[in-house]
């Protein structure tokens, strides 16, 4: 059993996996990001401190969902996030596409020089002598 303090309420929790909420102060945050999501879709172009000020919200936790991919800015928000690869500006997310394309194609290369080759060495000995016999 892995028991740990709630970062925001501070009360003892059974801790599973992910953030470490209680599920009290979880279902609040939801509660807040759905408020924050209604509030972005409704006033369109709209600043990150606006929203705060208006649901209550601290920044970092705006930004956090942002990075998340749970919200996503509007085309014309004044605000854009930067990728964490090249620094060109995103609505959402950590990488852009480029950067997301990138990452994929490395990951391939890598599977690729990784797995085995036809080698002599792999092949299968073609022996009549090694096959299965059954008694009668």
């Amino acid at each position: 059993m892995n028991v740990r303090p709630c970062k925001s309420c501070k009360r003892l929790f059974n801790y599973i996996s992910g953030q470490s909420y209680c599920p009290a102060c979880r279902e609040k945050l939801e509660e807040k990001f759905q408020e924050v999501k209604a509030f972005i879709q409704e006033n369109p172009g709209v600043h990150m401190q606006e929203v705060a000020e208006a649901c209550d919200v601290e920044t970092s936790q705006i930004r956090q969902w942002l990075r998340e991919d749970r919200l996503e800015l509007t085309e014309g928000s004044p605000l854009m996030l930067s990728c964490e690869g090249c620094g060109a500006p995103i609505r959402s997310g950590r990488y852009c596409e480029k950067c997301k394309a990138n990452v994929s194609n490395g990951f391939k290369d890598i599977l690729k020089s990784n797995s085995p080759k036809n080698n002599d060495s792999f092949r299968k000995k073609e022996d009549s002598g090694s096959r299965m016999r059954y008694l009668q």
